[in-house]
């Protein structure tokens, strides 16, 4: 494929921007190459600045679950802008947005509007903090809940360790606050509890982690969470911001058949705009200021045009009945990778849940952030380059979650099916 003027735009952008990106994984760093640039997007495809046009299975990392620009959502944008891009005072489609959230995800009874995932996680742990009057908050390893100090944290030593900064500029007295457990290890959850549960706030964990793959929980293990934190008072927090809105209307909660305390939310409800938005039981939302004591604030939180592209994403997925169409696309996909995998004779571990998936470069079975990282960097990147090279982008990592839209037709999938085909021949 042609990079004459990616590689231009990178040169400049590296003396200007650090690393010449402004969110790390768009470097390009885990296949060792240069990222390209694009110029516009429609659909299921995009088109870079050399007029590369390829299918494309990172959709955002996300949000674009009708596709690339869908009319419905530019419309709705279009039609916000004319009245101003931004108040700063309250506006209708916040509550619009707000009643929509409430009745599509079973556990929330008010919710908040953010900015962006990063901020709708940071939020629920400070409201569950300053609820329970507690200080330690759980989370899983390979679970990652955006660049928040107190959760971008690594495990520490022991088993039961609190965690270590996992990034320099953390104070260590940040991460100590944070423990960390292997996920799916109900055995170290029990323990933990067992001998600290009176000093956990909350235990938060990504629904389905989905930025280190996709791992599935163990049957039960969600369960667990949510009646051992009940038991001993700490808050559950699902973060969802990955899922919600794009498994199921009520995300994985709806799924699995819970109710958490804590929802984090994001991406598909901004329509592709920056977003977030955090929610739960109104007793605890309730602790907000300017009604409680713990305060959160932010200047472009429920933005009009990002709660109108979201609104219009949410309205056009129920007018379609979008999540089964998602699912049947998804299902095609999955049963062609796994016929191409038998027949190459190759043991990788393949995940779906309706329109996110994983294909794992390792034969080792998918359970936790140790197994995923048994993935082989090699021949993925000869599978991502050979992808690239046939017009299917997915995410340059083996560590990353691809995405289904509406967009994606039957002969995407098969398309990319044969795209496949030939790259994993190449292994």
């Amino acid at each position: 494929m042609k990079t004459d003027l990616s590689q231009k735009l990178f040169a400049a952008a590296k003396k200007v921007i650090p690393g010449g990106v402004n969110s790390p994984v768009r470097a390009f760093r885990n296949v060792d190459g240069d990222p390209f640039f694009v110029r516009r997007a429609k659909g299921s495809r995009i088109e870079d600045v050399d007029g590369n046009k390829m299918i494309d299975y990172v959709g955002t990392w996300g949000p674009a679950i009708l596709g690339h620009a869908p009319t419905s959502v530019i419309e709705a944008v279009h039609a916000a802008a004319k009245e101003g891009v931004s108040f700063g005072i309250p506006n209708p489609y916040e509550v619009e947005m707000a009643n929509k959230v409430v009745d599509w995800v079973p556990s929330v009874e008010k919710v908040r509007m953010v900015n962006s995932g990063t901020e709708a996680t940071m939020s629920a742990i400070r409201l569950a903090r300053g609820f329970t009057g507690r200080d330690k908050v759980v989370k899983f390893d390979g679970c990652y809940h955006g660049h928040v100090d107190s959760l971008l944290v690594a495990a520490g030593s022991g088993a039961l360790t609190h965690g270590e900064p996992d990034s320099a500029g953390i104070p260590n007295a940040f991460a100590a606050e944070t423990i960390i457990l292997p996920y799916n290890d109900a055995g170290k959850l029990e323990e933990l509890f067992a001998k600290m549960g009176d000093q956990i706030a909350a235990v938060i964990v990504e629904a389905y982690p989905a930025n280190a793959g996709l791992i599935l929980p163990q049957p039960g293990f969600m369960q667990l969470m949510r009646d051992i934190t009940k038991k001993h008072g700490a808050l559950f927090i699902m973060d969802e911001v990955m899922t919600g809105f794009r498994v199921a209307k009520g995300g994985v909660q709806e799924l699995e058949g819970l109710m958490p305390d804590l929802t984090a939310m994001g991406k598909v409800i901004g329509g592709g705009l920056p977003v977030g938005a955090f929610g739960g039981r109104a007793d605890v939302m309730d602790f907000l200021a300017p009604d409680g004591p713990v305060y959160q604030a932010g200047t472009l939180s429920g933005n009009p045009l990002a709660m109108a592209a979201g609104l219009a994403q949410l309205r056009e997925l129920d007018r379609q009945s979008g999540y089964q169409r998602l699912e049947e696309l998804g299902a095609r996909l999955e049963a062609g990778v796994r016929g191409i995998l038998q027949e190459k004779g190759l043991g990788y571990k393949f995940n779906r849940v309706g329109s996110m998936y994983c294909l794992f470069f390792t034969e080792q079975e998918i359970i936790n952030l140790d197994s995923v990282m048994t993935c082989e960097k090699e021949p993925f990147k000869k599978y991502f380059y050979s992808m690239l090279e046939q017009g299917v982008y997915v995410a340059p990592s083996p560590y990353e979650t691809g995405f289904i839209s509406m967009a994606h037709s039957n002969d995407d999938i098969d398309d990319t099916l044969e795209a496949m085909n030939v790259a994993l021949g190449k292994i």
